[in-house]
């Protein structure tokens, strides 16, 4: 079977379920925005590897908030993906993480031509535009994303089947009328490529990390996040007597955010672009404490996949998270710590840092408790094999 898979963001374990099915025998393709700017996977093969890695869209930065300028290149890359889909001639597509207008372009060729394709839904875009007009964005995006509800149900209609990632996107479908086609498979992380490393390992010493703690974040920071929480918890964690390094390891409009928090606050920053992917474990591993952000209004229409990958570092993990969201579940699993993502939350977040860096043993169990969730949840096979099956059963 002739396989294209689709991931936008070229996320990790997306390049490794591609890995999978092609170690099962599949001819796949894997294709990524090359110049969309997050923290990517392997998206290269290894000697042996039969998998095809391709970039498309070209190699210049994306700017999240150039409004207009990012409608035009959404709507151009839906062309673009149109043409690599009859380059490659797969039996069967996947998409992951494609922006709507790239997606109502795609789906409008595709139903012409009578090709079948695989909604692989991380985010409904529609609700989060919904939810963020009027607060971080414009209230004219309310019109936005109305639009946008419209044109991703047309989407989602029109694709063979749809995977989502969470109970909670199951509600839409229904809504959608899409909900007899849809599969909910959990998203994961590639245990077996993040593995826990040591605190002070080459990487932390190649940035001049202090011996001090250090609380870490490694990750996208955009509308669904609020940085300013980052450099309030390490300055309430300092206010309690203990002073701490704040690891960032991001790119973005957040960055000057980060800067002048951290500076008003009197917090010593180490602000990162993204890491390449081989260093990741390291990356996580020099933390301490490992923080992730969610907004509340966000927890309905998106999981924040670096909780996964968080669990699979072993350190303890923090989350400015909405309680009902799946992240919060599996942190609490593990005995991290939970609140609410709002700045009322940061002195209790800051308690619990101070108390835990005081009793090693049971910040050493928190991070056992996380890399074991993530060897139970996280095991491949189970998701490649559902996987392998939709994609056998909607292939042309």
């Amino acid at each position: 079977m002739r396989v294209l898979i689709h991931d936008h963001s070229g996320h990790p374990f997306q390049a490794e379920l591609s890995r999978e099915l092609a170690r099962r025998g599949h001819d796949v393709t894997h294709s990524y925005v090359a110049g969309y700017v997050s923290g990517k996977g392997r998206l290269t093969a290894l000697p042996g590897e039969t998998i095809t890695y391709v970039g498309i869209g070209g190699e210049a930065k994306i700017e999240q908030r150039a409004y207009a300028k990012r409608l035009w290149r959404e709507v151009t890359r839906g062309f673009e993906l149109v043409r690599h889909v009859r380059q490659v001639d797969p039996d069967i597509v996947m998409l992951s993480n494609v922006q709507i207008p790239t997606m109502v372009i795609f789906a409008a060729v595709m139903a012409v031509l009578r090709r079948p394709w695989i909604l692989w839904h991380q985010d409904v875009y529609a609700v989060a535009l919904r939810k963020l007009a009027g607060t971080k964005l414009s209230p004219r995006f309310r019109i936005v994303a109305w639009l946008f509800w419209i044109a991703e149900r047309w989407c989602a209609r029109r694709a063979a089947a749809v995977v989502v990632i969470a109970d909670s996107f199951v509600r839409v479908h229904q809504q959608w009328g899409t909900a007899d086609k849809v599969t909910v498979i959990p998203n994961w992380a590639p245990v077996d490529e993040l593995t826990p490393r040591e605190r002070d390992n080459d990487w932390a010493r190649a940035q001049g990390l202090a011996e001090r703690p250090r609380l870490v974040y490694s990750g996208t920071l955009g509308l669904k996040h609020n940085p300013e929480l980052l450099p309030q918890l390490a300055a309430a964690v300092q206010e309690l007597g203990t002073k701490v390094d704040l690891v960032v390891v991001t790119e973005g409009a957040a960055e000057p955010v980060l800067r002048s928090g951290a500076e008003s606050l009197g917090v010593d920053l180490t602000l990162l672009p993204f890491q390449p992917y081989e260093q990741l474990p390291e990356v996580l591993g020099a933390a301490d404490v490992l923080v992730v952000l969610l907004e509340a209004d966000a927890g309905a229409f998106s999981v924040p996949s670096k909780t996964l990958s968080y669990l699979c570092a072993g350190r303890p993990v923090l989350g400015f998270v909405p309680a009902e969201n799946l992240a919060a579940h599996l942190i609490e699993q593990t005995g991290g710590c939970v609140l609410a993502p709002e700045p009322s939350a940061v002195p209790a977040g800051a308690r619990w840092v101070v108390d835990l860096l005081a009793d090693p043993e049971r910040a050493a169990s928190i991070g056992e408790a996380s890399r074991a969730l993530a060897e139970k949840e996280f095991e491949l096979s189970g998701c490649a094999d559902r996987f392998e099956a939709i994609l056998g059963a909607s292939a042309r």
